[in-house]
């Protein structure tokens, strides 16, 4: 089915956000598998029932786990989860994060939380323009997709905290810009990205920018954001 190669970061947001201190934003692990590929499914195919939903489940199960391995060398990327639960950080964890399948940090948690939302973060350069008549990938920029809030979790501010917690891994990465693709039609991603200080890039007339694989009729504009250098104190 080739879920894991969808990339939609502008799909869904959640506006006017108020605090939520419950929620914790993190790198997935494996206990949380399952739960990263139904927010996935549920989110961009609402429409798919039973057995179809589940076969599609099944199969974004299958490519979160193993993404990891198609990573190129000296490219990095990981699954941010937003998670709640009420005992976040009493949680007992069996494991190495050192050890990690396809993203995900190798280590199970005893105490189950829910996953409220998603990201996907890498330096692959898949969907940025290649440089050069090499057509080497480009570096030192960081791609956000897939970014996606359970419903009765909306409006709390998680796409935000997924964001800012990207831009952080992305700086740790040592890049200097994260980017991501925008929905055309949909005005709430791009006032959330805008006032996370993200601007858009206009593609020149006649090139052809590498974007995410979806239907058709669905169209994109690209959007960039130069990181800033961490203040350091002498």
């Amino acid at each position: 089915m080739g879920v894991g190669l969808l990339c939609r970061a502008g799909q869904v947001v959640d506006l006017f956000p108020t605090v939520s201190p419950e929620i914790v934003v993190r790198e997935a692990r494996l206990e949380d598998c399952w739960e990263v590929a139904e927010t996935h499914c549920s989110i961009f195919f609402p429409k798919y029932s039973f057995p179809f939903g589940l076969l599609l489940r099944i199969n974004r199960l299958v490519s979160v786990m193993l993404s990891g391995f198609t990573v190129p060398k000296g490219c990095q990327k990981t699954c941010l989860i937003a998670v709640v639960g009420s005992s976040l950080d009493d949680n007992l964890y069996f494991g190495n994060e050192d050890f990690k399948i396809g993203g995900l940090n190798g280590i199970f948690g005893l105490n189950k939380t829910c996953v409220a939302g998603i990201l996907t973060v890498d330096t692959l350069a898949d969907f940025l323009p290649r440089k050069g008549p090499l057509r080497q990938r480009r570096t030192g920029i960081a791609f956000i997709s897939n970014v996606a809030v359970r419903e009765k979790f909306r409006r709390k501010g998680i796409a935000k905290r997924l964001i800012a917690k990207a831009e952080a891994q992305a700086r740790s990465w040592g890049c200097r810009a994260i980017a991501l693709h925008c929905e055309l039609n949909n005005p709430g991603a791009t006032k959330l990205y805008k006032g996370q200080g993200f601007k858009c890039i206009k593609v020149p007339e006649g090139a052809n920018w590498p974007q995410p694989r979806t239907p058709p009729d669905v169209q994109f504009k690209f959007m960039m954001k130069l990181l800033s250098t961490p203040m350091t104190t002498v």
